[in-house]
């Protein structure tokens, strides 16, 4: 290794540097202080478990995004955790085991083997809430609130909400009847929207029920949607039409409280389809081609810990939302104080300390450039006043 290797850090993986650093972490503390004015208690899941709890409930992509290891005390597979909600859900139905409603909320790093977008960085800081215990409307609305919320604190604005339900696309997949395989390759051709690769999946299958899922393709867009979605399902898949519902009724609710929230719905979105239940939803800003921020409803998942509980909740990536935002030019300032064993001027010190500034010592004489004021004795008292240049 030479050295202008050493410095190096491994593709999609870095480090955060002043300015950005405190603006990572001031943004983490309103929004943990937000999450907390609506009831949201704070967890702190560990970095590593091990994986027969760390993978289970959310797919195999977590799992593919996992670094494992074997622990050299007990010779079992550990993980580094790729995403902090089963985590979360672990701790609702194992550690806590509450009735009734749970609010959670955390933040914290993870670590990814690959980079979930091209853009997207291998070692997010994840924030997010979970809600545990209530299958209602109500409860997905207060999560997407506080996701939109989230996205405000952070300064920015037009945002679009992005709406979608897994139990359209399960309950027209039913009337299919395909083999474990087809629906694989299906539901990949609907991730990708191509209708030719549908087409060749859905060769052999009832004319009226393959167009029926090829339509999905194009269910996306305003509110005349959900009506598309009412005549294209009403006699083929019954059973997906309170979905839809769901999406109307949850979308209103939110306008009502948003009057100036762009509302998109798209069908044929599937994130986490693999462990979402119900309404999934993901919130876009203009000129971005990623979710800034998404999640979804997800029952069931604690029964893989011996609790089922309903559950719904949103994540986001800090670093994300930073990127987004501007940096700022200059910081809040500082105060020069000199070198003295001064009672006085400590007690001084100590008392702007307290006030939140931040003092800094001038050690041997040299003051720090961040100052722009400092302590000067005057009449046996220590003041502030503004350093000349």
């Amino acid at each position: 290794m030479t050295t202008e290797d050493r410095w190096q850090l491994p593709d999609g993986v870095e480090e955060v540097l002043p300015p950005q650093a405190a603006c990572v972490e001031r943004l983490r503390r309103q929004l943990l202080d937000l999450y907390r004015s609506w009831g949201y208690q704070l967890v702190i899941p560990p970095l590593i478990e091990y994986t027969e709890s760390l993978l289970i409930g959310l797919g195999a992509d977590i799992d593919l995004l996992t670094f494992k290891m074997t622990d050299r005390l007990s010779g079992r597979t550990l993980g580094v955790r790729a995403d902090i909600t089963p985590q979360v859900a672990r701790i609702d139905a194992h550690s806590l085991a509450q009735q009734g409603v749970a609010r959670l909320c955390y933040a914290g790093s993870v670590l990814h083997t690959s980079p979930k977008t091209p853009m997207a960085s291998r070692s997010p800081l994840q924030i997010g809430v979970e809600l545990y215990g209530d299958n209602s409307p109500a409860a997905d609305v207060e999560v997407i609130r506080l996701m939109l919320e989230t996205l405000d604190r952070a300064g920015l604005s037009e945002l679009c909400l992005d709406l979608g339900h897994v139990g359209i696309y399960k309950a027209v997949l039913a009337t299919a009847a395909l083999s474990q395989e087809q629906e694989r390759v299906v539901f990949e051709a609907l991730q990708r929207k191509s209708v030719p690769d549908l087409r060749l999946a859905l060769a052999g299958v009832e004319e009226q029920v393959a167009a029926m899922i090829i339509a999905l393709v194009d269910l996306h867009g305003d509110d005349q949607v959900l009506s598309d979605a009412r005549k294209l399902l009403h006699e083929k898949a019954p059973s997906a039409l309170p979905a839809v519902d769901a999406l109307e009724d949850v979308a209103t609710i939110v306008r009502g409280l948003r009057p100036q929230l762009k509302v998109y719905f798209d069908l044929a979105e599937l994130r986490g389809y693999h462990y979402h239940t119900g309404i999934v939803f993901a919130a876009y800003v203009p000129g971005h081609g990623q979710a800034l921020a998404n999640g979804g409803r997800y029952d069931g998942v604690g029964a893989v810990f011996g609790r089922t509980r309903s559950a719904t909740g949103f994540a986001t990536d800090l670093k994300a939302l930073i990127a987004m935002m501007p940096v700022e030019s200059t910081g809040p300032g500082a105060i020069s104080v000199p070198i003295s064993d001064d009672r006085l001027l400590q007690g001084r010190a100590d008392e702007l300390r307290a006030q939140g500034e931040i003092v800094i010592n001038s050690l041997f004489g040299e003051v720090d450039p961040r100052c722009d004021r400092e302590l000067v004795q005057e009449h046996d008292q220590w003041i502030v006043k503004s350093v000349k240049h």
